[in-house]
């Protein structure tokens, strides 16, 4: 019974997130689980929702409209997780409540503009590029600080954090330390700030020991994902 899959995912995942958090003395309630639910239909987030999870992160628009529309009497938080196109603003926008991809200041006036126009306020955070490939997105280190300040005064939005994903290949521990130089020098200007998004079914444990707020978890959580298809 699916249900029961999801339950004991679920479980396995409160398991690893718990030890994860008792390794490096944290608290388990420092730590949101965000379940990525891509390619998954809106049953799965429905018995996700019966079991107490309210984060819900998704990364294409065009899947993530409908299934929002489809659930949108349950008590949910938005995450909208992957690369967002200007194009795509206005939609995502209706739905998200945070979105973590803003790498750039077009980004942020076109959020800013479809905010208030819908009369709705997004949490952003910055993606951080720990790598040079530019297909995965974000925002060099050093280019992060302007960026905040140009969120924290635009109208329609509030600045959240950051946000990264590990560079393929690359030591997880070594990527999560450098975001938290990024997130730590980003504190120090806008203190409420202190959302941190990092860590996958892979490495969520090294992401927890270096600060992470929120970790996006999907396979471990729903199993392996059948091929999405447009």
């Amino acid at each position: 019974m699916r249900r029961d899959e999801i339950a004991a995912g679920l479980a396995e995942v409160e398991a690893r997130i718990g030890a994860a958090c008792r390794a490096v003395g944290r608290d388990r309630g420092e730590v949101t689980l965000i379940a990525v639910t891509k390619t998954r239909p809106a049953d799965d987030v429905r018995i996700l929702c019966e079991l107490g999870v309210r984060d819900v992160g998704e990364n294409r628009d065009q899947e993530a409209a409908p299934k929002a529309r489809e659930l949108a009497d349950l008590p949910l938080t938005w995450h909208f997780v992957g690369q967002l196109q200007t194009n795509k603003v206005r939609s995502v926008v209706g739905y998200a409540d945070v979105i973590h991809s803003v790498d750039r200041l077009r980004l942020v006036e076109a959020i800013s503009k479809e905010a208030v126009r819908q009369g709705r306020t997004i949490g952003c955070l910055l993606q951080v590029a720990l790598d040079d490939d530019p297909a995965r997105g974000g925002a060099r280190p050093g280019d992060v600080l302007a960026l905040a300040d140009e969120v924290a005064l635009a109208d329609g939005v509030w600045l959240g954090g950051v946000m990264a994903v590990a560079p393929l290949g690359e030591e997880p521990a070594k990527a999560f330390a450098g975001l938290r130089e990024v997130a730590t020098r980003l504190q120090e200007q806008h203190p409420r700030a202190t959302m941190v998004s990092a860590g996958m079914s892979e490495d969520l444990t090294e992401a927890v020991a270096y600060g992470a707020t929120h970790v996006r978890i999907g396979t471990a959580l729903l199993g392996r994902r059948k091929p999405f298809v447009r």
